[in-house]
């Protein structure tokens, strides 16, 4: 049918008109090109039936991945680990946890994916290990070079006898004081995080070695990249000062995070000369056989878009290919207008140094999913915007279904952060809920393990109707809609064409790809209401006006293949509904 059959003629207000453009002339390199996807190892697939995802298992699957079209993988941490934090507290660099499986079964995965031209980058946490690391045992015992590996002040007073007084104010994330006493040392030793989770002293030229030589182990293993979590808190300010306090919130009547400014504990500039020394690791392999070792950084939104940009380096100190933006993910919700898309998109692309390359985070394992922060309606709508706006997208298992978040009771909760605010505020804090098993089909434990007793996590209930199996023979369901937009995004015009925005009305937002003669508008009301859409004051003046539907979202009423003149009036679109136009 035509949408010309359909246009209604009704007063449409005049649209302010906004807009912000990107292009790239460069020659790109594959990380530039690719649709990189985010692998929870304990919920991806278990091949075993001891209730835990595996490497196998994602072996398992690697012609699932092939199939949705990922150019690479990226995974989230696997070294050996006592799980305080799911594996972010290592207590040995170099080997597989042996819930995930074996080095062998690591090589065997590498070799799979390799085989079906998907790359392979793994978690890196550079910023602290586990207590239960040897280095850190042996520098409880003052064993050198250990001494020193790790950051370690005197109490600042004694309350008496038995209670030292830590050497400031600080508060780690996980909502507790930055220090801990050892009675082994006699002294407080430091953690960002979990008290499990003791910082790295990067001051320390012996543990600077190490580290470097840690990732030389794993590019010599053939894995194509590394991201490095936690960076932002790599060094700390030597004064150890106390930090200014910036509000009066409270967890359990102590004061939070972000209660404090931290000038002292985040992005110190040692740090990133510090990354820099990784860049040239990374950048002395493709020196070697001219393919790209792919450095991401876990940035974070805590600090100010000026320091998140530094993390680019520059031409000639060149720091992180990818400081990973979260700023789509921590500021865009449900209630958010076209302008604040606007705004967000462009808070990156016009900061962000020149000759540099975007990326765009929409879900990971630490966040709501999709369904969650916009609903489940907006699934398609969401995918849309990640996977074709310019740069190298990243992807969360699970968001090609549109899997939901599900209801993990207290007892049921496995997420540290959650735990250690008790049972009245866990769920404001758990990512458990994201965590959940992937849902492959609608059989015992949706097809994630054979396990007859208990999975890590409970799978979501509702796997007997969102999962592959049911969505991949129907055409308009998210998992083919999905196939279709990574498709769609290998056209030149995507990954290197310009891009332009526009917001259409308040709830009504679109963007524009085009190179040479080829243009594509997306078009997303993110209303809960219908919208009547007129483009012909923005998009139809900048084109001949003619478009042809490409690609709906599954709760569009438009059809692949519809015709629009843009010119022509003003047409209706459902509520959290969006399609994709070609201009003929």
């Amino acid at each position: 049918m035509y949408l010309l059959s359909i246009l209604l003629v009704i007063f449409c207000t005049f649209a302010t008109i906004q807009s912000g453009t990107f292009s790239i002339e460069d020659e790109l390199d594959w990380w530039q090109k690719a649709v990189i996807y985010q692998i929870y190892p304990r919920s991806f697939k278990d091949s075993n039936s001891n209730g835990i995802g595996d490497l196998k298992g994602i072996e398992e699957k690697a012609e699932y991945l092939k199939d949705l079209g990922v150019d690479a993988i990226w995974l989230s941490a696997i070294f050996k680990s006592p799980m305080t934090d799911m594996g972010y507290d290592v207590s040995d660099y170099k080997a597989i946890d042996p819930l995930f499986g074996t080095m062998a079964d690591f090589e065997s995965l590498r070799d799979k994916l390799h085989s079906l031209g998907i790359k392979l980058t793994l978690d890196f946490v550079p910023n602290h290990s586990s207590d239960e690391h040897e280095w850190f045992i042996k520098s409880v015992q003052r064993i050198d070079p250990y001494t020193d590996y790790y950051v370690w002040k005197d109490p600042k007073a004694w309350l008496n006898e038995t209670t030292p007084v830590p050497p400031n104010n600080w508060i780690s994330s996980f909502e507790q004081s930055m220090w801990t006493y050892h009675p082994t040392r006699k002294q407080f030793y430091l953690h960002q995080f979990a008290d499990k989770q003791p910082d790295l002293n990067y001051r320390s030229k012996e543990l600077v070695e190490e580290m470097l030589n840690l990732i030389r182990f794993w590019l010599d293993k053939g894995v194509d990249g590394l991201s490095m979590s936690a960076i932002v808190f790599l060094l700390e300010n030597e004064s150890f000062l106390d930090e200014p306090v910036i509000s009066n919130q409270t967890i359990n009547g102590k004061p939070t995070h972000n209660a404090f400014d931290h000038i002292y504990t985040q992005c110190q500039p040692e740090t990133y000369e510090m990354l820099r020394r990784f860049r040239e690791v990374a950048d002395s392999y493709k020196q070697k056989d001219g393919q790209t070792r792919l450095l991401m950084l876990g940035i974070g939104t805590t600090p100010t878009i000026e320091n998140t940009m530094k993390f680019y380096g520059n031409k000639s100190h060149p720091i992180a290919h990818i400081p990973l933006n979260y700023h789509l993910l921590d500021s865009l919700n449900d209630i958010s207008s076209a302008h604040d898309y606007q705004n967000h998109l462009n808070k990156w692309i016009e900061n962000m140094p020149a000759g540099q390359w975007p990326n765009w985070v929409l879900g990971n394992h630490d966040h709501f999913r999709i369904s969650k922060r916009f609903d489940s309606s907006s699934v398609d709508m969401m995918n849309m915007l990640l996977l074709l706006l310019p740069g190298t997208p990243f992807a969360y298992n699970g968001e090609e279904i549109g899997m939901e978040d599900a209801k993990i009771r207290w007892e049921q909760t496995t997420d540290v952060y959650a735990l250690d605010v008790g049972p009245l505020l866990y769920e404001s804090f758990s990512r458990d809920p994201e965590r959940t098993p992937f849902q492959w089909n609608s059989s015992h434990h949706a097809g994630f393990s054979g396990i007859d007793g208990k999975t890590w996590l409970p799978v979501n209930p509702n796997y007997y109707r969102i999962n592959v199996q049911a969505q991949k023979y129907n055409l308009k369901s998210h998992y083919n809609i999905y196939k279709k937009l990574i498709e769609l995004r290998s056209k030149e015009a995507f990954y290197r064409g310009d891009f332009k925005m526009y917001t259409i009305s308040d709830r009504v937002f679109a963007f524009k790809r085009n190179l040479s003669n080829e243009v594509y508008v997306i078009i997303m009301n993110l209303n809960n209401e219908e919208e009547s859409v007129d483009i012909k004051n923005a998009i139809a003046n900048e084109t001949n006006g003619n478009f042809e539907i490409i690609l709906v979202s599954e709760n569009s009423e438009y059809e692949v293949g519809d015709e629009l003149n843009a010119s022509s009036g003003v047409f209706r679109m459902r509520p959290k509904s969006s399609i994709i136009l070609k201009s003929t």
